[in-house]
């Protein structure tokens, strides 16, 4: 059952057990878990896609094993008027190449799902840290928070077969409720 959601009070509910599923990423035609959730709650969802070639911060590269530039895909991510979240994905060349992902719109499912199809599935386990910082003065400005507020952070790592794939930073605005699950063995 899907369970990633947008309340009436604008709350996000990011239920990390589900979101990431393949029914959920293209339900209804969805161009990836975000279309869809704020779709399933009857909201407008809204995002700003821009795509180019960069050096990835350090730490990036170091997990993506990569020296050169990677495919950058810069996202600001809307419920109608409202920004709600800025979302920055690093991926490989080679496999933005591959899966032709390079593009604005990447159709039902987003680049994940172009992933798979071109060899690079994610059906293993993602890894994401998750840390609260203080926003900086453009994420300040850009979510509508005071400078300085805490954001929320989530550092996505995705794996397929063995190797990473993409690395995405989300930064969080006002209104999100993350929820997982831990094994309790």
């Amino acid at each position: 059952m899907a369970s990633n959601r947008i309340d009436d009070s604008g709350v996000v509910l990011r239920d990390a057990r589900t979101r990431y599923t393949t029914g959920q990423r293209e339900e209804n035609g969805a161009h990836g878990a975000f279309d869809a959730e704020l779709r399933r709650s009857g909201r407008t969802p809204r995002t700003e896609v821009s795509v180019s070639r960069a050096a990835a911060p350090a730490d990036v590269a170091q997990l993506l094993g990569v020296d050169g530039d990677v495919v950058v895909r810069s996202r600001e991510m809307f419920d109608g008027d409202r920004v709600i979240q800025l979302v920055t994905t690093y991926i490989p060349v080679d496999v933005a190449e591959a899966a032709g992902i390079e593009q604005v719109d990447t159709g039902v499912g987003g680049i994940i799902s172009r992933m798979k199809e071109a060899g690079f599935d994610q059906g293993g386990t993602a890894v994401e840290d998750i840390e609260l910082r203080p926003a900086t003065l453009e994420e300040s400005a850009r979510l509508g928070v005071p400078e300085g507020a805490d954001v929320l952070t989530i550092n996505h790592v995705g794996t397929a077969q063995g190797r990473v794939v993409e690395v995405t930073q989300h930064v969080l605005g006002k209104g999100w409720k993350l929820r997982y699950a831990a094994p309790l063995a």
